[in-house]
C-alpha cells in the first residue's frame, strides 16, 4: 500500500470517528437524526472528498511535472545551441532542473494534504468531543512551547479545556468495536516471544479475518447525571436468539445493552457483568462450531490470550472485556464549532506548513508549492469544518432549544379555593391520605374529625382548616383545569415554584420570568470527590466540572435582584477552582465571606462544626 493510500485510509478512519459513523444503530433519541445523515456523511467522505483532492492534486502534479520536465529538456537543447561546453552548468538549466525536480516533488503533495488534514482534525479531537487544544508547533520543536492559551490581558486568567462548550452529561458512549484476529494473534505471538511462552502460529495472512461487536438493541438510560439506581442498571448481554452473524465473510457478535431482570439486587454490578460475558463466550464458540463456514475464527478466539491480566482468558474472552469496560464518558456541544476551527486552521497553516524561516531560504518554485498545498488544504479543511459544523450547530440548537413542560401542579391552599369544589377535594381519598400522612389531619381537635378517620372528612371540616394544602396531583385534569380557571390571576398569586429538571433548562425556563427578581440562590454542585454514595455523578475531569459549573453559575445569577446573594457549597476538590472562577467573572469586589465547615474524623459527614469565616 502507498503512503498516499495509507494517509487516505487513515484520513477516513478519524474522519468517520468525528462524524460518529460508528455509533450502534440505536432507535432513540439524537441515534436517530445522526443516523439519518449517515449515508449522506459516508458518500461525501470517501468519494466526493477524495475525488476532489485527487482532481487538484493528481493531474495537476502530473501536468506540472511533465511540463517541467519539457522545459527543463529544451534549456538543455538551448545550451548545446549555444555551444555551452557543459550545459548542465548553465544557469537557465540550472533553474529548470530546479522546477522539474521540485514538480516531481510535488508528486508527493496529495499524500501531504491527507497527512495534514489528519493532523489538524486530530490534534482538536478527543474521545468525541473538540477540544482547545492548540499547539504552537511539533513537540520536538524546541522554539515554542506546546500549547498556546487564549489571554485577554487580565492579571491573573482562568483556562481550561473545555470552556468554550456546553457540559451535556456524563454518560455511557455505546460504539461498535472491530478487531482484525490475525494481527491480534501476531501481537500476542511477538509479546510471547523470548518471555519463556510458546508463541502461537499465526493464521494464513491471506484470510482476513475481521470482527465486529455490534450493540443491536439498546434500551434507553437514565437523562441527566442521575445515577441510575440498581434495578436500572443495564448491561452487556449477548443476544439470544442469533449471538453471531457472518457477514462477508467478517464475523459479527451482537450484543443488547439493557437492563437484566434476572440479576439479583444483592449481586455487585461488575461481577454480574463479568458472569454474562462467560456466558456470551460460551454462547459465540457454540455457535461457531456449528458453523462450518468459520473455522478460521473459532480456531482463533478459543486460543489463550497469553499475555493477559487474568490466566487461561481467551481472545474472545480478552476482547469482550475490552469492549465492555470502555463505557463512559463526559459530553460535550461546542457553542461555536465552525469559527473556532477556522481560526485554529489558519494558525496551524502558518505554523506547520508555510514558516517564515522556509519561505526567506526556498526558492520561487517552492514558495510557489507552498501556495498550491495551502490553496488546496484550506479549501478542503473549510468544507469539512462546514459539514461538521452543521451537525455540531444541529446538536447545539436541540440542547438550547426551548423544552416542552411535560406536566404542571399547583399546591393552593383552601382559602383560594372556591367552596363549590370541596364537596369533590372531601371525597377524594388520595388527598386525605396525603393529609393524613403530613399533618395527622384525624388527630385534629375541632370536634368534626376528633376520634373519627380521615376519610370521614366533611365540607365543614376543609371551612375550618382554610391552610391545608391541595394537591393537584392527586385529581383528574378536568377538576385541575376547572379549579384554575377560577382563580384570578394565578401567576400572580403563586409565591413559590419548584421545578423538576435538567437544572441548565430549568434556568432558561426561569430566565423569562424571574430574571432580576431572585433575593437569594443556593447551590450544592457535586463536589467531585468521586463519592459513590450519592444518587448523582460525582466524578468529573476538573475540566468537565468547570463547564457544567460555569454555564449553570452563570444563568442563576442572571437571575439575581441588585440586592441578591449567592450562596455555593463546596468541598476542597473544586475550591480552588470555583473561587477562581467567580472572582473572574464577577470581580474580586463581589465576593464577600468564605464560610468553612470543618468535618470531624468520626460520624457522619454533617458531625463538624463551623471553623472560622474569612
Amino acid at each position: 500500500m502507498s503512503t498516499t493510500d495509507k494517509n487516505r485510509n487513515r484520513l477516513i478512519a478519524l474522519l468517520k470517528e468525528l462524524f460518529q459513523l460508528d455509533q450502534p444503530e440505536l432507535d432513540f433519541g439524537l441515534y436517530k437524526i445522526m443516523h439519518a445523515k449517515s449515508v449522506q456523511v459516508t458518500k461525501f467522505l470517501e468519494s466526493d472528498l477524495l475525488k476532489e483532492i485527487e482532481q487538484d492534486f493528481g493531474q495537476v502534479d502530473e501536468n506540472r511535472a511533465a511540463e517541467a520536465k519539457t522545459k527543463y529538456e529544451e534549456a538543455i537543447e538551448q545550451a548545446k545551441k549555444f555551444g555551452a561546453p557543459n550545459p548542465e552548468e548553465t544557469e537557465g538549466v540550472k533553474e529548470a532542473k530546479s522546477a522539474y525536480e521540485n514538480a516531481k516533488d510535488g508528486g508527493n503533495a496529495e499524500s501531504e494534504i491527507y497527512d495534514h488534514l489528519y493532523r489538524f482534525f486530530e490534534r482538536y479531537y478527543d474521545s468525541g468531543d473538540f477540544m482547545s487544544r492548540r499547539y504552537y508547533a511539533r513537540e520536538s520543536d524546541s522554539r515554542a512551547a506546546p500549547y498556546s492559551v487564549p489571554y485577554d490581558g487580565r492579571e491573573v486568567y482562568l483556562h481550561w479545556a473545555n470552556k468554550d462548550q456546553y457540559y451535556i452529561k456524563s454518560s455511557e458512549y455505546l460504539r461498535n468495536y472491530t478487531f482484525e484476529l490475525n494481527a491480534a494473534i501476531r501481537q500476542e505471538a511477538q509479546k510471547t516471544k523470548g518471555a519463556g511462552l510458546e508463541a502461537f502460529a499465526t493464521l494464513d495472512d491471506e484470510q482476513l479475518l475481521k470482527v465486529h461487536f455490534r450493540i443491536i438493541n439498546a434500551s434507553e438510560g437514565e437523562h441527566g447525571n442521575i445515577k441510575a439506581t440498581s434495578d436500572q442498571k443495564r448491561f452487556f448481554l449477548i443476544h439470544e436468539d442469533a449471538p453471531i452473524a457472518l457477514e462477508n465473510g467478517e464475523l459479527v457478535i451482537q450484543f443488547e445493552y439493557r437492563i437484566d431482570n434476572d440479576k439479583p439486587s444483592k449481586t455487585q454490578d461488575k461481577i454480574w457483568q463479568e458472569s454474562r460475558l462467560l456466558e456470551a463466550e460460551v454462547a459465540i464458540l457454540n455457535a461457531l462450531k456449528e458453523d462450518t463456514s468459520a473455522t478460521g475464527f473459532l480456531q482463533g478466539l478459543s486460543r489463550l490470550a497469553r499475555t493477559d491480566t487474568k490466566a487461561k482468558r481467551t481472545l474472545l474472552g480478552k476482547y469482550l472485556y475490552q469492549y465492555t469496560a470502555r463505557n463512559t464518558m463526559d459530553y460535550f456541544i461546542h457553542k461555536d464549532l465552525g469559527s473556532f476551527m477556522r481560526r485554529e486552521l489558519d494558525f496551524y497553516i502558518k505554523n506547520e506548513i508555510m514558516r517564515l524561516d522556509d519561505i526567506e531560504n526556498a526558492d520561487a518554485p517552492k514558495v510557489e508549492q507552498y501556495l498550491a498545498q495551502i490553496r488546496v488544504l484550506r479549501r478542503i479543511a473549510h468544507q469539512l469544518i462546514a459539514f461538521l459544523s452543521q451537525l455540531e450547530d444541529f446538536q447545539k440548537k436541540l440542547w438550547l432549544k426551548k423544552k416542552f413542560v411535560t406536566e404542571t401542579n399547583y399546591c393552593i391552599t383552601l382559602d383560594r379555593v372556591p367552596e363549590k369544589f370541596y364537596a369533590e377535594i372531601a371525597a377524594n381519598d388520595k388527598q386525605l391520605d396525603e393529609w393524613e400522612k403530613l399533618f395527622t389531619v384525624s388527630e385534629i381537635n375541632d370536634g368534626i374529625l376528633a376520634s373519627q378517620p380521615a376519610q370521614n372528612c366533611t365540607v365543614e371540616f376543609l371551612k375550618s382548616n382554610p391552610f391545608l394544602l391541595l394537591d393537584t396531583t392527586l385529581f383528574s385534569d378536568e377538576f385541575k383545569q376547572q379549579l384554575l380557571a377560577e382563580i384570578p390571576d394565578l401567576d400572580a398569586q403563586c409565591d413559590g415554584i419548584l421545578i423538576h429538571s435538567e437544572n441548565f433548562q430549568a434556568l432558561e425556563l426561569m430566565r423569562s420570568t424571574c430574571t432580576g427578581r431572585v433575593s437569594n440562590i443556593f447551590i450544592d454542585p457535586p463536589y467531585n470527590t468521586g463519592d459513590d454514595g450519592f444518587m448523582y455523578k460525582d466524578s468529573y475531569a476538573s475540566s468537565s466540572w468547570l463547564s457544567m459549573a460555569d454555564e449553570r453559575i452563570g444563568k442563576g445569577i442572571e437571575l439575581l435582584a441588585n440586592d441578591g446573594v449567592f450562596f455555593v457549597s463546596i468541598g476542597d476538590e473544586e475550591q480552588e477552582h470555583l473561587s477562581t472562577l467567580l472572582r473572574q467573572k464577577y470581580g474580586k469586589g463581589s465576593f464577600f465571606a468564605t464560610l468553612i465547615w470543618e468535618k470531624k474524623k468520626k460520624g457522619s459527614f454533617l458531625s463538624g462544626y463551623i471553623a472560622k469565616m474569612k
